[in-house]
């Protein structure tokens, strides 16, 4: 199999750092032979010298020797000049991996790479989310996500991609035999906390018990950990709910028909329609467009979630 002397792996999270971390060495070292051919020193002891010395070793009963170093920014930044000089004439029989953070295209280490090596970026944009959970779902566990199961996903997950595929592992457990999963199923597994507690901070909101409202919120990001990341979500989730069921009232679509439509049954039923009354199709329009500017304020990090939201939540209990 044809190699590099030389893979720079650059992706901020640590997840698809370490899931292209793990492909890399599948592809260049078999598991059987790692802890013969395998050096990884600890991040922050990586010595230059001794890591060329790795490399230059013929390897003992296996193909090529691999050095593996994670978090190898400050090692990249300590020993760039003895790196350049390795780049313009590495080992043939040696392998060097850096997984970092930061890989600019305009040093001349990066210059060197593109001649003798390969840089693998697996950065995941945001708005690409919903496509990588699609992908991921496929590739790992054969699974096809219905009509706006993997969006949903995105939104009550949040857009870490650690935190999506975990999800996605559990709801292919959850899902069985079957090939499908499907918007209940993201419901009931993933949302249904997070979607309740939603549910009762609007409920509160809408009555204008502000303090109700506030002490709810606050409850639910004490108890989830994730929370100020996904809650943005959940709300704007819901509010589209509100937005569509008026929208559909206000045409003449009966309540049982709206209720089928935006998946609101049982006890919640009469709770929701409540606040479907109280919130006219221009207020929850601006609360839809108030949420999308929040979220993207915390991925730019502009804004601290748990403030906007709470600032958000106390302006629409005072009307």
């Amino acid at each position: 199999m044809d190699f590099k002397p030389v893979y720079v792996i650059c992706c901020k999270d640590k997840f698809l750092a370490g899931n292209s971390c793990k492909k890399l060495l599948d592809r260049l070292i078999p598991a059987d032979q790692r802890a013969m051919a395998l050096y990884q020193p600890p991040d922050d002891k990586a010595e230059l010298a001794d890591v060329l010395d790795e490399l230059r070793t013929l390897p003992f009963l296996a193909e090529r020797r691999v050095v593996l170093i994670k978090g190898a920014d400050g090692f990249v930044k300590t020993y760039r000049e003895g790196l350049e000089k390795y780049f313009d004439s590495p080992s043939g029989k040696g392998v060097l991996v850096l997984v970092v953070d930061s890989w600019p295209k305009n040093t001349r280490l990066a210059k060197k790479l593109a001649k003798i090596g390969e840089l693998i970026s697996d950065e995941v944009k945001p708005w690409e989310m919903g496509r990588f959970a699609v992908n991921y779902a496929a590739s790992e566990h054969d699974k096809k996500f219905a009509p706006s199961a993997g969006q949903l996903l995105v939104e009550l997950a949040g857009d870490n991609p650690g935190r999506i595929c975990g999800e996605i592992d559990k709801l292919a457990l959850y899902c069985g035999e079957g090939k499908t999963i499907t918007v209940k199923m993201v419901e009931d597994l993933v949302g249904h906390n997070r979607l309740f507690n939603v549910f009762a901070v609007i409920d509160a909101m809408t009555a204008r018990n502000s303090t109700a409202a506030i002490e709810r919120l606050r409850n639910m990001f004490a108890g989830d950990s994730s929370a100020e990341f996904t809650a943005v979500g959940a709300f704007a989730y819901h509010f589209r709910r509100l937005f569509q069921a008026r929208a559909m009232l206000d045409k003449g679509v009966s309540r049982a028909e709206v209720a089928k439509k935006v998946r609101v049954f049982g006890n919640k039923s009469n709770d929701f329609f409540r606040q479907v009354g109280q919130m006219p199709l221009t207020k929850t329009a601006s609360v839809m467009k108030e949420l999308a500017r929040i979220d993207h304020a915390m991925k730019t990090g502009g804004t601290s979630g748990k403030v906007a939201i709470e600032r958000l939540v106390i302006k629409l209990c005072s009307g």
